[in-house]
């Protein structure tokens, strides 16, 4: 069934909105990049034009409609015009992690057969060759920043700007065979190819369609109501669904800016230099940004210190309900409008957060004390449930309805059900068509009437309507004695903490639960400098006495936390370890987008955890890990296995009563 403001008005692919774009908003800024320091910009005019000489220059190459051309690189103005460039010709745009090994990366183009490859810079490409054999499909590799490419062999090698060249020379003779592919597109035809992150086995290549896209990001760019003034910055892999669907879907129907920052080590300054309306970050970023502020503030004088905290004692209780329209006090709304002027204000424009309109986070679940740290601030972050196969929206908060322990009501279109055993079902406009080439698990996870199982366990709440997620369905489980065993919930909550960066939590059919904890290099190291504590590795600082004194003291307030809660109470943390390394998605320990692989981690680090639950005070232990180069490597260590203290509960009572 065609919507009536998509399909039925032409509107039936993402090259449809481009010329319908470039038709309304030609003059309007499309896309930036920052270059040498120097922001460069391109209107919706210009990007059709890039877009259109592109897409000549890929069918002079030989590109074929159904094609596969896998994308490498950072988040580019070009790289997302090779998406919609390889759309008007007919083929598949697949982006792939820039971060991806060869190996990963060699499995992807394999799986999806890909032709071409437009790959960033010479890395990519250096990859791309390694890979070889393995990947004998393709045919065309075409990068896009000329450094060091000058002595490669260019028999199936161009560059991307050459390829251009080669497009808008070709008009005359190949303009009307494009203008046929392009009008020819439906609204049932292959969109993009994104792949999973593969946290429990290997990629699937998730097949959407324009239908998927379009229909998501109409229905919820009306929910938040953006606009074409609206402005983004697209740091996140283009590999994952989020940044398509705010970076081409719902930039594309909306026709607002696209901000592209010059590269990770920039990202911050370039955040504060556009200062986005409408923003998206994992609860990383958010966690990171919020540790970096700790330490700038144990690092300031005594009266700024006692300025921050008193000012935001006072955001905590007060500034969600003015953010939320709530009645509050004219005495205490002119306190919090003193605090905006020497706190808040400041802080916010420190973090490029002064104009957000709608922020948004998801992937993982934030942390309830991180969440309304933000909102107290005045910064309208909400929160979101999607996944790869929903074209992301699942769920969305209106705003009003913010809680940071819920993920909201139904996006608009999208029906959600609870199934008896607590997994969360979905179906919507924006599900997936198959995974590529593997009916298997299409089938194990779509069924005929079109519900997808997300693998989450959750419950609406009565009074709301909201959706609550508890953990992943695979993942909560029963302690021994009956209890509910949700170890989410539990690492969320300790990585709050500025000196963790992350936490992996055991308990599942045992008598108590136990935890690794990653710290966090950058904090605990502020801290070393700040006490004159020499230390030569991450290693010798995770092990160090006074590091676990203050592990264990947060370890201990977040028991506390827990076991206010009757329904997790037992999921407090009874023994813990600091790991001698961090995790590493090199190490096949966590997926690109960092969701911890449990396990993989289970398997790989078996020895810590039966030490941990074996009663003893340390243990000595060799891993393999990965140097950046891909060498194998291996360190040794003797970790302390250290206890913390549980707080009695009813349940506990109870279960001891039984």
């Amino acid at each position: 069934m065609q919507n009536p403001q998509a399909a039925e008005a032409g509107l039936q692919s993402i090259p449809a909105l481009l010329a319908r774009n470039a038709d309304r908003f030609g003059n309007m800024p499309a896309y930036r990049e920052k270059e040498f320091g120097i922001w460069q910009s391109w209107t919706w005019f210009d990007a059709a034009r890039q877009i259109r000489d592109l897409a000549l220059g890929f069918l002079v190459l030989g590109l074929r409609p159904g094609d596969h051309i896998a994308i490498i690189g950072r988040n580019r103005p070009a790289h997302y015009w090779s998406m919609v460039a390889a759309q008007m010709c007919g083929a598949v745009p697949v982006p792939l992690y820039q971060d991806a090994v060869a190996d990963e990366m060699a499995y992807v183009l394999e799986n999806c057969g890909a032709r071409f490859v437009v790959c960033g810079d010479q890395e990519q490409v250096d990859k791309v060759l390694e890979v070889g054999e393995r990947a004998p499909g393709v045919e065309h590799i075409i990068y896009t920043d000329k450094r060091g490419m000058r002595k490669y062999d260019h028999t199936r090698m161009n560059a991307l700007a050459h390829v251009q060249a080669e497009g808008r020379a070709a008009e005359p003779r190949l303009g009307a065979e494009l203008d046929a592919l392009t009008a020819g597109l439906g609204y049932d035809d292959t969109c993009v190819m994104l792949y999973t992150s593969g946290t429990t086995g290997k990629p699937k290549g998730v097949v959407l369609s324009n239908r998927n896209i379009i229909e998501t990001a109409r229905n919820t760019a009306g929910f938040d109501k953006l606009q074409q003034r609206e402005e983004v910055l697209a740091y996140l892999p283009m590999a994952w669904v989020g940044d398509f669907i705010f970076s081409v879907g719902q930039a594309y129907w909306a026709g607002f800016t696209v901000n592209c920052p010059e590269g990770a080590q920039t990202m911050m300054t370039d955040l504060r230099e556009i200062g986005p309306t409408y923003f998206f970050a994992p609860p990383r970023v958010f966690e990171g940004q919020l540790t970096n502020v700790m330490i700038r503030m144990e690092d300031a004088g005594a009266i700024k210190r006692w300025l921050f905290r008193h000012y935001m004692d006072l955001a905590r209780r007060i500034g969600p309900q003015i953010l939320e329209g709530k009645p509050v006090g004219l005495l205490n709304r002119m306190r919090y409008a003193v605090g905006d002027l020497l706190i808040y204000g400041p802080l916010k424009n420190t973090l490029g957060y002064s104009r957000i309109r709608v922020g948004y986070t998801a992937g993982e679940a934030i942390g309830p004390e991180i969440f309304d740290f933000y909102r107290s601030l005045g910064i309208n972050l909400k929160q979101l449930y999607g996944q790869t196969e929903a074209s992301v929206f699942i769920t969305q908060q209106p705003d009003g309805q913010v809680r940071s322990d819920t993920v909201g009501v139904p996006s608009p279109g999208v029906e959600v059900r609870i199934a008896e055993n607590g997994e969360v079902f979905y179906r919507s406009p924006g599900t997936f068509v198959e995974y590529f080439r593997n009916p298997d698990s299409t089938a194990s996870t779509k069924d005929a009437q079109g519900w997808v199982a997300t693998g989450d366990a959750g419950f609406f709440e009565e009074a709301t309507g909201h959706l609550r997620i508890i953990d992943r369905a695979k993942d909560v489980g029963k302690m021994a004695d009956g209890r509910m065993f949700a170890p989410k919930y539990v690492e969320n909550k300790l990585k709050f903490y500025p000196n963790i960066l992350e936490a992996v939590v055991f308990g599942a059919g045992r008598d108590f639960c136990t935890a690794f904890i990653n710290i966090d290099l950058t904090a605990v190291g502020n801290w070393a400098e700040r006490n004159n504590i020499a230390y030569a590795s991450y290693q010798e600082l995770a092990g160090h006495p006074q590091v676990y004194e203050t592990i264990r003291e947060h370890v201990e307030a977040v028991n506390e936390s827990v076991a206010a809660d009757p329904m997790l109470s037992g999921c407090q943390i009874s023994r813990f370890l600091v790991l001698h390394k961090e995790l590493d998605p090199d190490d096949g320990e966590m997926t690109r987008t960092r969701k911890v692989r449990r396990n993989i981690i289970a398997e790989k680090y078996a020895d810590l955890i039966a030490a941990l639950y074996d009663g003893r005070d340390s243990v000595s232990t060799r891993t393999e890990v990965t140097y950046e180069d891909g060498r194998k490597g291996e360190i040794r260590a003797t970790l302390r296995l250290e206890d913390a203290r549980v707080i009695p509960t009813q349940a506990m009572h109870r279960v001891a009563a039984e």
